[in-house]
This record gives C-alpha cells, structure tokens and sequence, in this order.
C-alpha cells in the first residue's frame, strides 16, 4: 500500500536498505544517481514526514525510507524541507530510538545551509520545545557554521543570542551551546561563556568547566585545578544529586513539634551512644 503512494525515483527509497548495513553517509553513500532532482523534494519531504513508514515495522526496509528521504534532501540542498525536518526532533525526547534524528538531522541542515539558520534559531528559543530536541537544534547550528564559512558568524550569533538567557535555558543546552561555540573558535563570547559556567547553568558533563574551556580555545595551556574526583560526569551527577535531595527537603510539609521532638531525641542519642554515633547514617 505505501508502495503505491510514491512515484519513481523516491519509491525506491522504501526498499533501498537497511542504514546499518550501507556505506557511511554522506562520505561514501550518494543518492542522488538514483535520478532525484528538484521536482522530487515535496515527495521526500512527504516521505521523510510519514509516521506509518516511521513506526513501521522494525525489522523492515520501508522502516528506513524516512532515514534515507531526509538524506537526499540535504543533499539536493532543499531550503523548503528545513520547517518540515524541524518538526521531527522532538521524536529525540518523546521516544526511545530516535538516535538518527539527532545525530543525522544535524547534517542535514549543515548541507541545506545558511537558510536553516533563522529556523532553527526560532526552534531554541520557543519553550515548547524539550532538552534534547534544541540540544539537536544547537548542534545544527554549530554544523551550519563549519560547513559554510559564509555563515559562520550568523551562527555564532544564534548561539550566543541564545546563550545570554543563560540562567532561563536548560543546562544541558546551555553546555551545547558553548561546546558548538568553541567548535567555531568564537572568541569574542569568552566572557559570556564564563558568566555561564560562574553562575553554574552549564552541565559540566559535556565540556568541563570554564577552565576546560579555556584550553579548548587555547587560552590555557593546563589546568590550575584538579579535575573533580570521578571526573565530570561523575561531577554533573553528583550535583543533580544534591538538588534532587534539597527539593524532596522543601517539599517535606513543615512539622515545627517533630522536628524539635527529632532533634531532642539526636541530642540524646549522641550524649548516650556517642561511639556508635560516628557510623550512624543521619
């Protein structure tokens, strides 16, 4: 059935392979002497788009046509499928297995060029969207920007248009900013970057903290402080930890009697078993 709904040269993108088992895209894989022009891109677009081929089977080819649709769009450079692709990355935080989303959405945009940039700008700053669809949306910009030197500056100043309202985004986006950012050595955002990092909005789990940063650009040949204990990841985890247990704490209903009743009974606890006390969880 969904065979009869696309014509010649796009129909074939429903049996064209399993993306696994293909040449790496784009640097060995090149769809476009299959026949695709320019009067194909609505069909791709379309395609790219279909939920029943998206959700199909799993273990079938025509669960990749999409995949394959978005990648000859990029590479027929279609201005007119930067909306419509948009569309498609919050599939990154609303279902499991949306790996090609984020990680192939990205180039695409990047080959399409600098008229995805205003786009995706409007996508990183609409609250409606999640962490990780503008997290994809950054990372686009950041590909824009070393793909096409032209439109380097126009995306740095989507980034860091984005970044100055550092205290409002999410921190995770945050640290995908300034990683896109040092990526294309913008160094005129130092000081903005480092407001992010004092003000403790960036996950360190991404680029380290502010001195990472600084050597990433070369502004520092080492660090003068140690990485933290368990490295950053274990740093970023240990915070979230911290404030999952300040937030339970001010959720807790306040119960002035109980707490002084607590603390006379800690106080005898610690005069009558003072030696036990020491390995007593509080």
């Amino acid at each position: 059935m969904t065979e009869t709904s696309y014509s010649h040269p796009v129909a074939q993108l429903l049996t064209y392979g399993d993306c696994l088992e293909l040449p790496p895209w784009p640097e060995e894989l090149d769809y476009l002497p299959l026949g695709f022009g320019q009067e194909h891109i609505p069909d791709l677009i379309r395609m790219a788009l279909d939920d029943d081929i998206f959700w199909a089977d799993s273990d079938s080819l025509e669960v990749w046509a999409p995949v394959h649709a978005w990648r000859v769009l990029g590479q027929l450079h279609a201005e007119a499928a930067v909306e419509p692709l948009l569309t498609r990355l919050d599939l990154v935080d609303d279902f499991e297995g949306n790996d090609w989303v984020a990680e192939e959405l990205p180039q695409v945009f990047a080959m399409i060029g600098a008229a995805a940039i205003a786009p995706l700008h409007a996508f990183l700053i609409d609250p409606s969207h999640d962490t990780w669809a503008c997290v994809t949306a950054a990372v686009g910009l950041g590909e824009i920007g070393k793909a096409h030197s032209e439109a380097r500056n126009a995306c740095v100043a989507a980034l860091t248009g984005v970044l100055e309202d550092f205290e409002d985004n999410d921190r995770t986006v945050n640290a995908f900013i300034i990683s896109n950012l040092l990526d294309l050595k913008a160094v005129r955002t130092a000081q903005l970057m480092e407001r992010a990092f004092a003000a403790d909005t960036v996950d360190l789990s991404v680029v380290g903290d502010w001195e990472e940063a600084q050597i990433a650009m070369g502004w520092k040949i080492a660090r003068e402080t140690p990485i933290p204990e368990g490295g950053w990841f274990g740093a970023e985890a240990q915070r979230e930890d911290l404030n999952a247990a300040a937030l339970r704490a001010e959720r807790e209903p306040s119960r002035p009697s109980a707490s002084k009743e607590k603390a006379k009974s800690k106080a005898r606890r610690k005069q009558a078993k003072k030696s036990r006390q020491k390995n007593r969880k509080r």
